[in-house]
């Protein structure tokens, strides 16, 4: 498992960069487990999101994203040293092998983040994609922490709020629909998209 080496430096670094741009407000920080591995599953508004929450987090954070990002230089070397794993839809065998990355991370206490639409939808929630989420909990039992995230044009700098929601488990539903739904709308409320 690569360790997220990076996420110290980066956070610092990420502080001083998205400072001018960003007024970041973080509520519900004691809702991320400590002492146990656990999925994030944070409403996707903006591709800064991934810094961003970084910035929130109190501890490393390894985030599931599209193979195609880590092809790109600067973002798949940012994705790498942060922990990201690759998640290549084409080509199944590569997929097996993150999804395995995936469960080590969560069986060694560590935080994955896991964006429930796949890619961001500003202002409005998009098409939930389950697969990854199916694929956690037919493995390991897990709280799953959904975050809200909103964004404000402020007069000099975008406001935004990230909001760590209670922790949920997937015993609490009776199935996958059911769970997505529960936690669907908890990032709603959390995002302020009601």
């Amino acid at each position: 498992m690569v360790k997220a080496w990076a996420f110290w430096p980066t956070k610092r670094l990420a502080q001083v960069v998205l400072a001018p741009f960003f007024s970041i407000r973080v509520q519900g920080k004691e809702n991320l487990p400590r002492d146990t591995g656990f999925v994030l599953l944070p409403k996707h508004q903006r591709w800064v999101d991934i810094p961003l929450l970084s910035l929130a987090a109190s501890r490393p954070l390894y985030y599931v994203a599209k193979y195609e990002l880590f092809r790109i230089p600067p973002i798949g070397w940012y994705l790498k040293s942060l922990g990201g794993i690759s998640l290549n839809r084409a080509q199944p065998v590569r997929t097996k092998s993150s999804l395995q990355k995936v469960l080590a991370a969560l069986s060694s206490g560590q935080g994955v983040v896991v964006f429930p639409e796949g890619t961001y939808y500003e202002g409005k929630i998009g098409p939930v994609r389950t697969g990854v989420i199916w694929f956690i909990l037919n493995r390991i039992e897990v709280p799953y922490v959904p975050v809200g995230i909103h964004y404000r044009k402020g007069f000099w700098r975008t406001k935004v709020n990230i909001r760590f929601g209670a922790p949920i488990f997937a015993s609490s539903a009776p199935g996958l629909a059911s769970f997505m739904e529960e936690i669907m709308k908890k990032i709603v409320g959390l995002s302020g998209l009601v």
